[in-house]
């Protein structure tokens, strides 16, 4: 693809016949002589491949691949489209409502853009958006309202947060999140190990200690509400910082994936099966790989 000039926008003349049969693909794959999977959808059979879509196109922007980034827009396109294809068919409203109706909220959220409002920094810009917004949604009491459920739970802890910060009840220094942090890990010791704090343990036991079981139902729930406390910090460190929490957890998980792969392998290599490996056996495999992967 040529270069162009930042903020601008396609050639029409290429996009939109383009565009056009791609609309047409998607209705005729929803007309009586079209396909049978596609005919039986509704908007609520469809929400889950919305979301599985929306999930790998993450993962191809985490991973850097154009042209897996470009294939997974257009799948995450294709939900848009099918989407509005589906209330059209059941005459709830159409693509152009829903164009229609995005392109008018981007205008009246940017007033610094489109209007004579004024900016001067990314954190107005945000501080606009949301005061725009909470004009726009009048019946919301909260400052918090309108965060969607079903966002996972340490990208809905971040937004919370930033909604939060914004109307000023923030920490001041976020240097003193680190202290919430210690305080907080020290709470859920407490209600796991008691007054005393537990031992250092390295990795040269030959066996990995069985989930305890013996705590109370209430101590179980206390824990639990600490470990959340813990996590909520740890978001909102990530907001501080500019980290997105739930893309941090996403690429740790992958990183522990390989390298609990590369375990795998090293011992199926050796002949030997993992439940014949000691702990401190695979540590050197993964610690080895580690270092592979850093050099």
């Amino acid at each position: 693809m040529k270069k162009t000039e930042q903020g601008t926008p396609p050639d029409f003349e290429e996009l939109l016949p383009v565009f056009r049969e791609f609309c047409e693909v998607v209705a005729k794959l929803r007309s009586p002589d079209g396909c049978p999977w596609d005919q039986q959808q509704t908007l609520q059979s469809i929400a889950p491949y919305t979301l599985e879509e929306t999930c790998e196109l993450l993962e191809a922007i985490s991973a850097d691949d154009n042209v897996a980034i470009a294939e997974e827009l257009g799948d995450v396109l294709l939900q848009v489209i099918l989407d509005a294809q589906i209330a059209a068919d059941e005459s709830r409203f159409g693509l152009v409502d829903v164009v229609r109706s995005i392109c008018a909220k981007m205008i009246r959220r940017h007033p610094h853009v489109f209007g004579d409002g004024a900016v001067t920094s990314a954190a107005d810009v945000k501080r606009l958006w949301l005061q725009v917004k909470q004009r726009e949604k009048p019946d919301r009491n909260s400052i918090l309202d309108g965060i969607a459920e079903t966002l996972p739970q340490l990208a809905k802890a971040a937004r919370i947060s930033a909604r939060a910060a914004s109307a000023g009840y923030d920490f001041p220094d976020r240097r003193m999140l680190f202290a919430k942090l210690q305080e907080e890990l020290s709470e859920l010791s407490m209600e796991l190990f008691g007054a005393e704090q537990p031992d250092v343990v390295t990795a040269d036991v030959n066996a990995v200690e069985v989930a305890d079981t013996a705590l109370s139902a209430d101590a179980r729930e206390r824990a639990a509400g600490e470990l959340g406390d813990l996590l909520f910090v740890i978001a909102n460190i990530g907001r501080r910082w500019g980290i997105n929490p739930e893309e941090a957890l996403r690429r740790s998980n992958a990183k522990f994936v390989r390298r609990f792969q590369a375990i795998e392998t090293a011992v199926r290599k050796s002949g030997k099966q993992l439940e014949q490996t000691t702990l401190a056996e695979k540590e050197e495999i993964y610690q080895a790989f580690k270092a592979m992967e850093d050099s």
